[in-house]
């Protein structure tokens, strides 16, 4: 599997950390507007996040418009949420050598500048 980033083109937030990426990373991009993550892509990413859950947003506006915080989400639900509309990923999704990291906290960035470093 390559070295791969699921991002929102659109988002300055994955906008800022891919600016701030080595400059050497080898990575393909994948912008999860222009090109919806498959079911395929997102059973591959399940499998080293180990649930949907992990990778569903819930700052999302969807979410809270949809008031999904006071329903009880099962890990089918999240899926069929992530394969719906890709503003429930949550983002960026980095994949590199084999390892997942999830979201954009500080921490999160920092490992991934330092693996791809």
């Amino acid at each position: 599997m390559a070295n791969k980033i699921y991002y929102l083109a659109s988002c300055d937030t994955c906008r800022k950390i891919i600016k701030s990426l080595p400059k050497t990373a080898n990575l393909e991009y994948h912008d999860i507007r222009q090109n919806p993550i498959s079911e395929s892509e997102l059973d591959e990413i399940y499998q080293l996040s180990g649930t949907y859950e992990a990778l569903f947003s819930k700052k999302a506006q969807l979410y809270k418009s949809m008031d999904l915080k006071n329903k009880s989400l099962t890990e089918a639900d999240f899926k069929k949420y992530l394969l719906e509309h890709y503003t429930f990923l949550s983002r960026p999704v980095f994949i590199i050598d084999g390892k997942i990291y999830i979201g954009n906290s500080q921490k999160n960035i920092a490992d991934v500048i330092k693996v791809l470093s």
